[in-house]
């Protein structure tokens, strides 16, 4: 167990925004709202989830919707444990641990807010490895999981209650009604017992988030070259180095769709990388040749400070670098790449693993 106080939010949310592979919100609303629950009640237990009883509930929460939604519409700040809270109440039980639904930048700091509010524990670990558009794109529904009884929440005190028949229901179900919503909610989904948790999670994710901002901190007080020192940390590799010469941005359906265009500097001058993403980069292509597709994670950094540049932040001239990286085991089975594999998203590509189709350089 690791205490987490306000200090360590700043290095969670960069480092979380960094495995969002573009999305899962805005890092910095979420930490303002972290740190503000961690101000006003104490700091967070953070958790081995074998630390978790077996007959415990674990309950994960996150946001649901567009990222460039968040950025206008701000949540009232409570939303998320209202939600929770809710869930516990129509369950009748007493839930033992709060989980981070996906390791994007805003939802990667959304947990801390229910855990500081109720004094439970928040689990090392979440449902993706990453972050994903839809909300049945967890390693929960490859274990069997169910994602409802779930409680959605939003920024006018509404609140929705669903019990559907399938983890494909419950997406399309819970995105009308974010939509609904104005495009945003909070929720709390998927109650597993700390025995199902255990094996149905990926392991370690709030802990590697929190490294990865330490680190980048860091290289920077060091002057050394952030976007290296990223891919050091990582075991990442490198996919492109460019400057953003156009971006497509739409919000449809809940989502925010579109592709960015790169022209190469340095080393790849003279090439185009094209990005397709919805909220999180999906797939990535090299002089029109596919290199990276999802569930691999692209990132795309600063290329002076090593930031993470989200979907939502994209914009002509930003000088930026690619990295690619493997996903978790998990996501390479059969089912995981029936459920987050390109061809679910449309495109008419087979997925190679990352390490087969970028060249260790």
């Amino acid at each position: 167990m690791r205490l987490i106080d306000i200090d360590d939010l700043d290095d969670i949310a960069v480092g979380g925004a960094i495995l969002g592979t573009g999305g899962g919100g805005d890092p910095h609303i979420g930490k303002l709202m972290a740190k503000e629950a961690i101000r006003r009640n104490s700091p967070v237990r953070l958790v081995d989830v074998d630390q978790v009883p077996e007959d415990g509930w674990v309950v994960p929460v996150c946001m649901m919707g567009a990222p460039t939604v968040m950025t206008e519409k701000l949540p009232q700040g409570d939303e998320i444990v209202i939600a929770f809270r809710k869930l516990e109440q129509l369950m009748g039980v007493t839930f033992s641990a709060v989980l981070c639904g996906e390791a994007g930048g805003l939802n990667s700091t959304t947990p801390f807010i229910v855990a500081a509010e109720t004094g439970l524990p928040l689990v090392d670990g979440d449902g993706m490895g990453r972050a994903f558009p839809e909300l049945q794109m967890v390693t929960f529904t490859l274990h069997g999981v169910h994602a409802t009884p779930m409680v959605l929440a939003d920024d006018k005190g509404n609140s929705i209650v669903l019990d559907t028949v399938s983890n494909q229901w419950t997406e399309r179900l819970a995105r009308a009604a974010t939509v609904e919503m104005g495009g945003s909610a909070l929720l709390a989904f998927y109650p597993m017992s700390g025995k199902t948790a255990r094996h149905a999670i990926v392991r370690g994710t709030l802990g590697l988030a929190a490294d990865l901002g330490r680190t980048l901190r860091r290289s920077r007080a060091k002057l050394a070259d952030p976007v290296m020192t990223m891919q050091d940390r990582l075991g990442a590799l490198p996919l492109f180095k460019g400057r953003v010469l156009d971006v497509e941005r739409r919000t449809v359906g809940g989502f925010a769709r579109g592709e960015a265009t790169l022209e190469g500097v340095d080393a790849h001058a003279g090439q185009t990388l094209r990005l397709a993403f919805q909220n999180e980069f999906l797939i990535a292509e090299r002089d029109g040749e596919p290199v990276v597709t999802t569930p691999d994670l692209i990132m795309l950094l600063d290329i002076d400070t090593g930031d993470p540049i989200t979907t939502e932040s994209l914009r002509f001239g930003l000088r930026v670098a690619a990295l690619a990286m493997k996903c978790d085991d998990q996501w390479r089975s059969p089912e995981g790449l029936e459920l987050v594999g390109p061809r679910y998203f449309g495109y008419d590509l087979d997925y190679r693993p990352v390490e087969e189709t970028l060249v260790p350089g």
